[in-house]
Formats: C-alpha cells, sequence, structure tokens
C-alpha cells in the first residue's frame, strides 16, 4: 500500500544548535529522505499565512515559509517506498501552537530535539545576523538585552536570542502533547565531538541503520564581521536592500543578498571572538533554572553549561576534534 506522503521524523530545534548539520548528515543516510527546502516552517502557521513580522529581513524571508497543506506534504511525495521522511525546522521546539499541530496531524512522529549551551548559541544566533548585516546592534550582551522590546515590535523569532535558549519549558509543553518515549534530545557537543557515534544513536532511535553516516557536515556557521567604519556605513544599506527583499521572488533576493554582505568585509576566515567570562556569567544568569529543569525531564547532566567558559564556534570546535583524533 502507497503511504500517504507525510514526515515520519522531524528535527524540532534548536535554531544555532546544529540542526543543519544533523539535516545535512540524515540526508547522506540511504534510509532516509529529508525535504527541500530544509526548513518547512509549516507547523508554525495554522493554515494561514505567518505573521507580519517586522524586523530586519523578516519580511522577505516569511515569503518562503510553507503554510499550506497543499504545498507541504507534497514535499515528502519523491521519498522511496523503504526510506524515512524528515524535515528540519528548529523553531518547533519553542513554538507552543507548533506542539499542538504537530501532536494532531502525525500522532506518531518521532522528534528529534538539538541543543547547545544556551548562552553560546544566542551568541551564535546574533553573530549569525550581525555578520549577514542584519543585526543593527553591534553588542551581543545589548543585543540579549532587548529582546522584550523587540518582541513587542513584532520582531520574528529567530531574534529571540534569551528565550530559543530555555529549552527545559519548552520540552516540558511537548510533553504534554507528545509521549517522552517519541522525543530525542541530542547534545550539539555529541554532534561536533562524536560525530559517528551521535548519528547512529539518532539511526537507533528512527529505527533505521546504524554504522552508514561517520562525519557530520560543516554547519551553517557564519564567518565574524568586525564592529567599525565598514559595518557602521554599510550595515544600513544591507537592511534597507533587506527591506527591499520583500518585493522580489525569494530566489532574486538569495542572488542578490551575498552581493550586499560583501559590502561588510570578507569574514569568511574569521572567527568570532570569545565571550569574556564576566560578560557570560551575566548571561547564564537568564538560564539556571531552565537548566535544572532540562536536567530533570531528560535525566542527563546539563552542568558543564553554568561553566564561565566560551566553548567556541563549530568550526573551532570541529578543528580541536580533529586534531584530537588524529594523536
Amino acid at each position: 500500500m502507497t503511504r500517504a506522503p507525510r514526515p515520519d521524523f522531524l528535527v524540532i530545534g534548536a535554531p544555532k544548535a546544529g540542526t543543519t548539520a544533523l539535516h545535512a548528515a540524515l540526508a547522506q543516510h540511504p534510509d532516509v529522505f529529508v525535504s527541500d527546502p530544509k526548513e518547512p516552517k509549516y507547523f508554525l502557521c495554522d493554515q494561514a499565512p505567518p505573521p507580519a513580522w517586522g524586523g530586519p529581513g523578516d519580511k522577505h524571508s516569511q515569503q518562503e515559509w510553507i503554510w499550506r497543506a497543499d504545498h507541504y506534504f507534497p514535499l515528502f511525495e519523491p521519498a522511496g517506498e523503504h526510506q524515512l521522511r524528515g524535515e528540519s525546522t528548529p523553531f518547533y521546539l519553542w513554538s507552543p501552537g507548533a506542539h499542538r499541530r504537530i501532536a494532531e496531524a502525525l500522532p506518531d512522529v518521532k522528534l528529534v530535539a538539538v541543543v547547545r549551551d544556551p548562552v553560546d548559541r544566542a551568541y551564535s544566533n546574533w553573530m549569525h545576523l550581525w555578520s549577514d548585516g542584519l543585526e543593527p546592534e553591534s553588542d551581543f550582551v545589548t543585543a540579549f538585552e532587548r529582546e522584550d522590546e523587540r518582541v513587542r515590535a513584532g520582531w520574528a523569532p529567530f531574534w529571540r536570542y534569551r528565550e530559543l535558549g530555555r529549552y527545559g519549558e519548552q520540552l516540558r509543553h511537548l510533553h504534554a502533547y507528545v509521549d517522552p518515549e517519541r522525543i530525542l534530545v541530542v547534545r550539539y557537543r555529541d554532534l561536533i565531538d562524536e560525530p559517528g557515534r551521535t548519528v547512529d544513536r539518532v539511526s537507533r532511535f528512527l529505527g533505521i541503520r546504524e554504522g552508514l553516516v561517520d562525519s557530520i557536515p560543516r554547519d551553517n556557521a557564519r564567518g565574524f564581521v568586525a564592529p567599525g567604519l565598514r559595518a557602521n556605513v554599510f550595515g544600513p544599506v544591507v537592511r534597507a536592500g533587506a527591506r527591499l527583499g520583500q518585493f522580489a521572488p525569494p530566489e532574486v533576493w538569495r542572488s542578490i543578498h551575498p552581493l550586499s554582505i560583501a559590502l561588510l568585509g570578507d569574514s569568511r576566515s574569521a572567527h568570532r571572538p570569545r565571550l569574556d567570562t564576566m560578560r557570560r556569567q551575566r548571561l547564564l544568569e537568564s538560564y539556571v533554572d531552565d537548566i535544572a529543569l532540562l536536567g530533570e525531564l531528560t535525566g542527563q547532566d546539563f552542568s558543564d553549561w553554568l561553566s564561565p567558559a566560551d566553548r567556541g564556534s563549530f568550526d573551532e570546535r570541529a578543528t580541536v576534534t580533529r586534531l584530537s583524533a588524529r594523536r
């Protein structure tokens, strides 16, 4: 009997925690079919277009949200009869509405949540938007502390640096809709430090063959654009272009946007600066209770997140892992 086109699993979060890397690794597995686009965002909507978000670049990006069922479910039609089908929208973990919609539409679906040290995740989130020329605030901590103001102004979920990292609250709400046995929580650290073993763990959870994927492709990390005159002059130009992007088809904007980012300088080889201990400790106060809750819900130990040390970017961590493996 031909299966109805629908996902068997979802990678649900969190943004800037390795979901792109895990999606790319699973795409290499012969027993898996993953959607194109990677992030349809279908379950963030309720059979209606997304809200009219008002942050820099938001109106352009929401053109790519797939909110209609007759556009979403056909994404899975090309899958082979033997393949598990999946998609990866990292905001599903954050969204209470998505929890309900997923439970109603996909009662047997399996969910994989990738979580990362919440301060490191927020810093990477800010750096992604800053280096794309969309974040107007050059100081990460200031941008972090402006979250409530931006939420009130109707900026899209990706601007919620603090809130996106409160995984304990999110998982507790998700448990009210989905059996915890159908949810796997994976650590970003494990994706970097033990990629083959971590993909095997995900494969075992999904019920597919192990030992067929032994590496994690580079995630969608950005190089770093240093604050300064160039960013101050050309950042507003990039943001103005992003506003105009709402009037162009997404494929047009994707071809033009890299040219506008080039105005900010070549960031490809630049690592983000480490977050100093005092600033990191200050931001950790937003997460101490939630880290404890996450540990209670999962039975895992996340106490290393309470460390004042910045762990570095994806590329820095992956380089350390490769060098250690050669010794």
